[in-house]
């Protein structure tokens, strides 16, 4: 099995893209599919176990990985991070900053350790990225970048924090795009409604028991997202198809961010889901979850067969 990718075969052929946060969720799947589209995928992260298993994954599917630690809240580990890359393989012709991390609170209850370290880790660790990318590379050579934001575009209660630091990355997106046109060098950015990817496993309590299964209820769509359905967009954008589009947020939520609460949202019929990744997997919190809609056409189950093929395949 392999990544059944809509785009050509080689649409990254000698292409050497770095990925953050590859070691888990949108940020595996996005290294996955572009690894087998040709590139020389780098997927960078804290935890050496989680990078080494992901490379260990493109490898045996035949693609080009490696692993690099860096903490992008780290402005010498980035520094350093952007100089062996350009060393090693002597280019970067695409950034995907997709390492990010929250956790629910209210306002009130949020320290302010707690607030700091979101800002950090989703806006600083992106601008830092961004910036190394374009500084040591992009600036003479152009380039493609795409960020990771998230469905803040109605305010973002019970995480106000993530809010804050995606609306960040939205506007930093539109002022790099024009600062930055100069060179040759787009950027762009994704905005992920309710997706189903590994990071829903890091919520606990309340969060985990009652919210997340119900989130599908509140798409037009009446479904979640897959991790396929958002690497396919960052692909396109960091693609030549997408060379005169930049400063573009683009959303992949199902219209769930759109809309009214007076408006009620009816059963969904033919909402086909697309899932691409082989290796793709159902968050724990979810396995015990039906989701409304025709069976036939619930990613869930999709992804459920996908898992216990590449179980059998990997036994």
């Amino acid at each position: 099995m392999s990544y059944h990718s809509i785009f050509r075969h080689d649409a990254f052929l000698d292409k050497v893209i770095m990925v953050t946060g590859g070691g888990s969720g949108i940020g595996r799947a996005t290294a996955h599919e572009l690894a087998s589209l040709g590139a020389q995928v780098i997927i960078t992260g804290r935890k050496p176990e989680k990078l080494d298993s992901v490379v260990r994954e493109i490898t045996e599917d035949g693609g080009k990985a490696i692993g690099l630690i860096c903490d992008i809240r780290d402005e010498t580990q980035v520094k350093d991070t952007f100089t062996k890359v350009i060393e090693q393989f002597g280019k970067l012709d695409g950034l995907v900053n997709n390492a990010g991390g929250q956790f629910p609170s209210s306002l009130e209850d949020i320290s302010y350790n707690g607030f700091d370290a979101v800002i950090r880790n989703n806006l600083h660790g992106t601008f830092l990225m961004m910036r190394e990318a374009y500084n040591q590379y992009m600036k003479k050579h152009g380039g493609s970048i795409v960020n990771m934001t998230a469905d803040m575009w109605g305010g973002m209660p019970g995480m106000g924090h993530s809010g804050a630091a995606r609306s960040g990355v939205d506007n930093l997106t539109k002022t790099a795009s024009v600062e930055w046109g100069k060179s040759g060098v787009r950027v762009n950015a994704v905005s992920p409604g309710w997706i189903m990817s590994s990071g829903m496993d890091t919520y606990q309590g309340d969060f985990a028991k009652f919210v997340i299964p119900s989130l599908a209820g509140n798409v037009p769509l009446k479904r979640m997202g897959t991790e396929s359905e958002v690497s396919s967009a960052i692909c396109y954008l960091l693609s030549e198809a997408a060379a005169f589009v930049s400063g573009v947020t683009l959303r992949i939520d199902g219209a769930a961010s759109l809309g009214t609460r007076m408006y009620p949202l009816s059963d969904a019929k033919n909402s086909h889901s697309y899932n691409g990744f082989h290796r793709a997997f159902i968050p724990d919190v979810l396995k015990s979850q039906e989701e409304p809609g025709n069976p036939e056409e619930n990613p869930t189950q999709d992804l459920q067969t996908q898992e216990n093929q590449t179980q059998e395949r990997q036994a």
